[in-house]
């Protein structure tokens, strides 16, 4: 894990219990475990996190802008959380209890060879697997 993405992870895990929705309803305890329970599992752990929105979303590159290929996690108002993406305008994956659950499937649905993320914005990482893999093979 690079130095970026472990501060990425730390800043998140020390901030995701200072926020309340502006309607006043707490989401901290819902978010936080969401947070913790990503971090542990090492496929995510090597990825880029970024939040907003109450919602955890995960990019293959340390650079402004982030990728939009991996499904993100977001909190319900009553504690429960969904699944969407990779992309804005897909269809919501599913809803759960647990946040186990999500983020089993946005395991269940990274890419071929995700991660370690790379140094960099999207366009250079998109740039380098062209180079690497220059019949375009990957499903990206």
């Amino acid at each position: 894990m690079t130095d970026i993405v472990e501060a990425a992870w730390r800043k998140i895990l020390a901030t995701a219990g200072e926020h309340t929705r502006p309607e006043g309803l707490p989401l901290l305890g819902p978010f936080t475990k969401m947070v913790q329970v990503a971090y542990a599992e090492p496929q995510l752990r090597q990825l880029c996190p970024w939040a907003g929105m109450w919602e955890l979303h995960f990019s293959r590159c340390t650079g402004f802008r982030p990728t939009w290929d991996i499904p993100y996690i977001g909190t319900l108002t009553d504690g429960r959380y969904y699944v969407e993406g990779p992309h804005r305008n897909s269809p919501r994956i599913a809803e759960t209890d647990s946040a186990q659950a999500a983020v089993a499937m946005v395991i269940e649905r990274l890419p071929p060879g995700c991660g370690p993320a790379f140094a960099g914005t999207a366009e250079e990482l998109a740039a380098y697997e062209r180079k690497a893999d220059p019949s375009g093979s990957k499903s990206r």
